[in-house]
């Protein structure tokens, strides 16, 4: 396991865990927004495949970054070589926590009560706030990225 901790690809402080994990946030939206061009596209079965599968990596993903930050001495450790005031970046990464894991919540609700939610607009809906918050994830999920290891 110390790969993880090996220099970035990303060319900053970051260990290649963090680079690898924040190039996956980075690209959840845009994997999300095609999969729901499947179900507009009436891919049904695609789209609750794909659906399903990219919960699963995500959490995989989280499970991952977790066994990272904790390995690698955790928030505190990874604040050293930033210059930006820990109290800033403190509030960002739970701004940041706090909407992760409200996203993986509503998009694992969504996923348990499918079948119930396609009978009216519940799904869609959930579906919104699911997309809004992978959204938002991968944008203050960047942002912690960059307080840590750019700035």
């Amino acid at each position: 396991m110390n790969y993880m901790f090996e220099a970035g690809f990303l060319g900053t402080r970051a260990p290649f865990f963090m680079d690898f994990v924040t190039l996956i946030v980075a690209l959840l939206p845009f994997l999300m927004l095609y999969i729901i061009t499947l179900a507009r596209k009436k891919h049904y079965k695609a789209h609750s495949l794909a659906q399903v599968g990219l919960f699963l990596v995500s959490v995989i993903v989280l499970t991952y970054f977790e066994m990272g930050v904790r390995m690698g001495g955790g928030f505190l450790n990874f604040m050293k070589g930033s210059s930006v005031s820990h109290d800033y970046a403190f509030m960002v990464l739970v701004f940041h926590i706090i909407i992760s894991i409200a996203t993986l919540f509503i998009w694992g609700y969504t996923l348990l009560r499918v079948k119930t939610h396609l009978k009216n607009e519940t799904h869609k809906s959930y579906g919104k706030r699911t997309f809004v918050g992978v959204v938002l994830t991968a944008l203050s999920g960047i942002w912690v990225y960059l307080l840590l290891f750019v700035y």
